[in-house]
C-alpha cells in the first residue's frame, strides 16, 4: 500500500481537470509552423507579376502553372523545360485532359510576344483554359 499524507483522510479524490497547457503548447507550434510554411507552397519560380485590378480566379482544382522569369526561361511547375518540349510535357502531366486550368505566369519584363508564342502554343494543342496570372494593384 502507498503512504497517505496526514489529514487526506485516507482516500484522495480524483483529478477532475485536464490540463490544456501541453495542448495549447503543441497547437501554437503548429500554428507557426503552418503560416511559415503556406508561402512556400506556390510555385517555386520567381517571377514579377503585373499588377491589375482583375478579380481573383477561385478553383478547388489544382492548376498547371507554365511560368516565364525575366531571362525568357519556360517552367512547367518547378521544372525548366525548352519551349519545344512544352506541349509534349503538358500532355504527359495532364493526361491529355483538356479542360485542365493553366496558370502563364510572366515577368513583367518578358517580350509579350514571348508570352504570346507559349499561349498559341498550348492552344493549339487544345488547351483551352488559360489564365494569366498577375498581382492586385497595391496602393502606395
Amino acid at each position: 500500500m502507498g503512504a497517505q499524507l496526514p489529514g487526506s483522510g485516507g482516500r484522495s479524490r480524483p483529478m477532475s481537470e485536464i490540463n490544456v497547457t501541453p495542448f495549447v503548447d503543441v497547437m501554437l507550434v503548429l500554428l507557426i509552423i503552418f503560416m511559415v510554411t503556406a508561402p512556400l507552397l506556390t510555385v517555386g519560380v520567381e517571377v514579377d507579376l503585373p499588377e491589375t485590378t482583375a478579380n481573383p480566379i477561385t478553383s478547388d482544382i489544382e492548376p498547371l502553372a507554365v511560368s516565364i522569369d525575366g531571362e525568357g526561361r519556360i517552367f512547367l511547375q518547378d521544372t525548366e523545360i525548352e519551349i519545344a518540349n512544352l506541349v509534349e510535357q503538358m500532355a504527359q502531366i495532364s493526361d491529355r485532359n483538356f479542360e485542365l486550368r493553366i496558370f502563364l505566369r510572366a515577368d513583367r519584363n518578358v517580350d509579350y510576344g514571348t508570352v504570346m508564342q507559349v499561349m498559341g502554343l498550348l492552344d493549339a494543342a487544345g488547351y483551352t483554359q488559360i489564365a494569366l496570372v498577375t498581382e492586385p494593384i497595391t496602393d502606395q
